[in-house]
């Protein structure tokens, strides 16, 4: 493969609903550019976009895929994302080393909750796209219908750039809007037909529209436009160009990827319309805590971001980066300025799919990957050690669901922990935490698939075998009331004796514990304070109602007696620790469950639904407030306990269309009838 610059390269992301033909319209690009001499099917498992093991068992995509093809003198990378939410954090790595988007959308199923959710994000960032209305061949196929959903939906700066000549088992190819030319498709083969005088007029109401878009777009444009002059051909390309670029014009195409039908017009207007990566211009990053800019140019000091990470037990690890600035060659040393290391290079290739294409150089704006780099990892910045520049990192949703990891096999522990490490290399949406507290692996991610999928990878790629199960809840115990008692240890039996006394009032307070002594005439000496505060530390640990940590509690020493052979340190202890078994019991002891705080985003439609199980779930809401795009963000509190499978039910709830956040934020009574089970439970597990 040969050596690109900026200007000859579009690297653009694919995105759209799951099943709508994402992987399919790179198989159907591969095989019109002549790439491949064969299309592959998902159904078949053979495509060069899926090539893991999990995804064509599940024929779906989970990982973000390179293909880069070369036609017409430019280089297209085309970035295939997967369409099931679970997998939600590998578009944003594609949407970081691509300048522009392709939104797929089924043409018999018209706009989906994957089309929804992959246009807010391009709303959001103000990403160029194009629409690519897919699978123009199947039944019940009504463009004029779909067209007025998208528009309603998603604004009027949708506009077709290609009108289809039949559809359904009569599509046959397609007709240009700014060329005012119509093709028909043998296969990947299309010709020149004539046009049909319907479409003349439905052309000319188009274009009258664009016009306008095109005046917006520069003030010599909006003077000529009002005086009724014509625009030139360049003026129109430019206009055209600058309004996808902007944001404010939406092409819309038509094709069939499965057949291959209108893949070179969807690359033609890929090149016409889609940014290069030196039309971007600069990139902003920070060089000793300011804030500097780097041309996207190849004379530029080398830089680049890390977007994708793949962990293969045979190959290694693969690095997949976007080269900002400079260029890059095989024998270079490169700098991690994210993590302040060298690394050396494993060979320098272009991924398409898992085949290693080979390469002498990597220039600014292009797709490239390495081998063995032993600190770096997605989102870090490369770059040259005496030009060293930082970008920012690639923001990832948090995770929403955690699930306990048991090991199938004794003595698995240690390589699940490896393995567990190395997946989180490869998808940063994924965690690996151990509660301290109840002493369970968790594991957490967008959703179940996700975690499935990480259970097969752990089986099919690293030998281990693990079940999941539900996490423990990190409950707390203190106490309502107050009590006062005595606690004393006596041992005399043969020997050095022991002896400690100690009269403890034990009450509640706000700090996590807090220790005094009100001890009169030296009842208990006080160098042994410290052993009875560190017998009472030690019991905090384990509550008696069901041996949970112990909150908020305060510890007086105010009498006691010692003997003056027999007395030490560990009877003090001892009889500390006593004291405070005897003090809860006596203080109303009560269990605390921790409370978390959410914040629900989701369309008005569902507002009835997701505030009536929050109700279900003990939960609060404490407040509502309007988003920009016509949302709901409903803000509520609910104990931890309930919401353990709440990723899984707000999707359901709302079709997908719903997300959220949550954190601590303290700890609650539990109401005594759900008290009663939890310490039965835990009493019933210590058996």
């Amino acid at each position: 493969m040969k050596t690109y610059s900026a200007d000859k390269i579009r690297n653009v992301a694919l995105l759209g609903h799951s099943s709508s033909g994402k992987t399919t319209l790179t198989e159907a690009v591969l095989f019109a550019t002549g790439t491949t001499k064969r299309q592959g099917r998902v159904d078949d498992g053979n495509t060069v976009s899926d090539f893991d093991k999990e995804e064509i068992a599940r024929k779906v995509s989970i990982n973000t895929t390179v293909i880069p093809v070369e036609w017409k003198d430019t280089k297209f990378n085309l970035l295939d994302t997967p369409g099931y939410f679970d997998f939600i954090g590998e578009m944003y790595g594609a949407k970081r080393a691509s300048e522009g988007s392709i939104l797929l959308v089924d043409a018999s199923s018209g706009i989906e909750v994957g089309t929804e959710k992959a246009w807010k994000n391009l709303e959001k960032y103000k990403t160029p796209r194009i629409i690519f209305i897919n699978k123009m061949d199947k039944e019940e196929v009504n463009f004029e219908n779909l067209l007025a959903q998208l528009k309603e939906t998603f604004g009027e700066k949708i506009v077709p750039f290609a009108l289809p000549i039949g559809v359904s088992s009569d599509f046959k190819g397609l007709v240009s809007v700014i060329d005012e030319k119509a093709y028909e498709y043998n296969g990947i083969q299309r010709k020149e037909v004539e046009l049909a005088d319907d479409f003349k007029v439905e052309i000319e109401s188009i274009k009258e529209g664009l016009m306008e878009t095109i005046a917006e777009t520069d003030e010599e444009l909006m003077e000529k436009y009002f005086e009724g002059e014509e625009f030139t051909p360049e003026e129109i390309s430019k206009g055209l160009k600058l309004a996808v670029s902007n944001g404010d014009l939406v092409p819309l195409l038509v094709g069939c990827a499965e057949k291959a039908m209108g893949m070179d017009f969807l690359l033609e207007t890929i090149e016409k319309y889609i940014p290069s990566p030196v039309d971007i211009g600069l990139a902003k990053g920070l060089k000793d805590g300011q804030e500097v800019e780097r041309k996207i140019d190849v004379k530029e000091p080398f830089s680049a971001i890390v977007f994708k990470t793949i962990i293969d037990p045979f190959v290694g690890k693969l690095t997949l980066f976007k080269v900002v600035s400079g260029k890059l060659t095989k024998d270079m040393e490169v700098y991690n300025s994210t993590k302040e290391k060298s690394e050396k290079l494993g060979g320098l290739f272009v991924l398409r799919g898992k085949n290693q294409i080979e390469v002498g150089e990597i220039q600014a704006g292009d797709i490239g990957a390495t081998s063995k780099l032993s600190h770096t990892q997605t989102g870090d910045t490369l770059c040259v050690k005496n030009n060293q520049i930082l970008f920012d990192k690639i923001e990832y949703p948090q995770p929403t669901l955690y699930l306990a990891v048991e090991p199938k096999a004794k003595g698995d522990e240690d390589k699940i922990g490896t393995a567990l490490q190395r997946l989180t290399e490869e998808d940063p949406t994924f965690v690996v935490e151990r509660n301290t507290e109840t002493k369970q692996l968790l594991i957490g991610g967008q959703g179940n698939m996700q975690l499935t999928v990480i259970v097969d990878k752990l089986k099919n790629a690293f030998g281990v075998e693990v079940n999941l199960t539900k996490p423990k809840v990190a409950y707390r115990e203190t106490i309502k009331g107050t009590s006062s008692v005595q606690g004393k240890h006596k041992k005399q039996s043969g020997g050095a004796g022991q002896y400690g006394d100690v009269h403890i009032r034990f009450e509640p307070c706000e700090e996590q514990f807090v220790f005094a002594e009100e001890v009169f005439g030296g009842a208990v000496p006080r160098n042994f304070f410290p052993a009875v505060e560190k017998g009472l530390q030690e019991s905090l640990e384990h509550g008696v109602l069901a041996g949970y940590p112990v909150v908020n509690i305060k510890a007086t020493l105010f009498d006691g007696s010692y003997h003056p052979v027999d007395s030490n340190e560990m009877a003090f202890k001892i009889a500390a620790s006593l004291a405070f078994k005897k003090g809860m019991e006596q203080a109303n002891p009560i269990l605390l469950e921790p409370i978390m705080k959410l914040e629900i985003v989701i369309p008005e439609d569902y507002m009835g639904d997701v505030m009536g199980d929050m109700n279900k779930r003990r939960g609060r809401i404490l407040g509502m407030e309007q988003q920009e795009d016509g949302s709901q963000k409903i803000i509520a509190e609910a104990p931890h306990a309930e919401l353990f499978e709440y990723a899984i039910d707000l999707r359901a709830m709302t079709q997908a269309r719903g997300s959220f956040t949550m954190e601590f934020v303290r700890y609650e009574e539990v109401p005594s009838n759900i008290a009663e089970k939890i310490i039965e439970e835990a009493k019933a597990e210590k058996e």
